[in-house]
């Protein structure tokens, strides 16, 4: 049977579907807004950026007298700025293989580095997560460790459908470890021959290489060094980015590092009922005692998210102290629900004046193909592009998690 010479189309066809099989976290997370990416208002395609508008909340009238309440709607948006590539050469005598020689050979090796870029760009999101679990630098390696992530999630009022997780190596066998010990027949199956996890405790759970390290920061305790009240900040005001900014002393945070605010917790965003346990933030930035952090805190109202200790007015000089030992790095497995996190992949353009252009899409991924041929060493130049944005949509739903001591 003759050869046939390989095009951009076929290469691209294959390469999107290797791309897709080797992909973890993108295959958690939300990836609906690639539809609305395609609309055109008034004709135009939307741009780079596309606005999308979160929940409101209300509080239960006591009594039949009507109070009507404003609808406040915030919103956030996701970014299109992703621009990410492989390129890589064929002589003709490689075009003229079969797809399967040369898919092995180059195009899976290329997507795999491809497929693991997109997903450390999702693990990096960690960042935006105030909840964290377990301690700090221990590693998950019983049901009891993992099992606090779904009860935080319960506690959050997050919903149980989609629930996953990823998992560092690490992580991932200490917990497998644990599950062969289990009375369970197709557990402990899975776990000692296959090494999957699969579902435990109605979460999806998966190992990925790319969960990321963090690094915290120099100085993990300090306190509030400015006036902190119910009035300080309203929903009205941070509906957008839920960030708060207050004068901080004795502290140096990175970016992602967790922290508590003595007196504060967290409420059951339903009920709003003081959970008993701190409520968690997590640092934006840090500057000359400027603290950055998510969430900003709502005292009362529709939209409460701390419970402040009775007899408490005033949050000058409270403690503030950061998960984990300063200067020190940690795992971030993470558990979320699929709408905690976005990833929006679009179709690149076909640029004026190149040859044999490909673009195709594989559930929701899309590449683009452009063979550039060079005539006098008989070797085509291929590039293999991207262009994708990846966003936290609501760190609400996503929480931290590591093992106990």
């Amino acid at each position: 049977m003759s050869n046939t010479t390989l095009t951009a189309d076929i290469i691209a066809k294959e390469a999107v579907m290797i791309l897709d099989n080797n992909l973890v976290m993108a295959k958690q997370v939300f990836r609906g807004y690639e539809n609305d990416f395609d609309k055109k208002v008034n004709g135009y395609n939307i741009g780079e950026t596309l606005s999308i508008r979160k929940p409101t909340d209300f509080t239960v009238r006591n009594g039949s007298t009507m109070t009507a309440q404003d609808v406040i709607e915030g919103k956030t948006s996701i970014t299109v700025d992703k621009f990410k590539g492989v390129d890589f050469k064929f002589t003709t005598q490689d075009l003229t293989l079969r797809i399967e020689d040369l898919s092995e050979r180059v195009i899976k090796p290329a997507m795999v580095q491809l497929a693991n870029q997109i997903d450390r760009d999702l693990m990096a999101l960690y960042a935006s997560v105030p909840n964290w679990v377990g301690t700090a630098g221990q590693t998950i390696d019983s049901y009891k460790d993992f099992a606090v992530g779904p009860q935080r999630l319960d506690e959050y009022a997050v919903p149980t459908d989609g629930r996953s997780a990823v998992l560092s190596p690490a992580d991932h066998w200490g917990l497998l470890g644990s599950q062969t010990a289990l009375y369970i027949q197709d557990a402990a199956k899975g776990a000692y021959r296959q090494g999957s996890l699969g579902m435990i405790g109605g979460v999806d759970t998966y190992m990925s290489q790319n969960v990321p390290t963090h690094i915290t920061g120099s100085d993990l305790s300090g306190t509030v060094n400015q006036s902190v009240t119910a009035t300080t900040i309203d929903y009205a005001t941070v509906k957008d980015t839920m960030q708060q900014t207050i004068t901080v002393a004795s502290l140096n945070l990175n970016p992602g590092d967790v922290f508590t605010i003595a007196n504060v917790n967290g409420v059951n965003p339903v009920s709003k009922a003081d959970l008993g346990f701190a409520k968690q933030f997590t640092c934006v930035s840090y500057s000359a005692n400027t603290l950055v952090f998510y969430p900003a805190m709502i005292w009362s109202g529709a939209f409460q998210n701390v419970a402040v200790a009775s007899g408490t007015t005033d949050l000058n000089t409270a403690a503030i102290t950061a998960v984990g030992t300063a200067s020190t790095g940690y795992r971030q497995n993470m558990m979320f629900t699929e709408k905690a996190f976005a990833l929006v992949s679009v179709p690149l353009v076909s640029p004026p004046g190149a040859v044999d252009v490909s673009r195709r899409t594989y559930k929701g991924t899309s590449v683009r193909v452009i063979p550039v041929y060079d005539g006098i060493n008989d070797v085509s130049a291929w590039r293999l592009d991207m262009l994708y944005g990846t966003k936290a949509i609501d760190p609400r739903q996503a929480l931290r998690v590591s093992g106990s001591a």
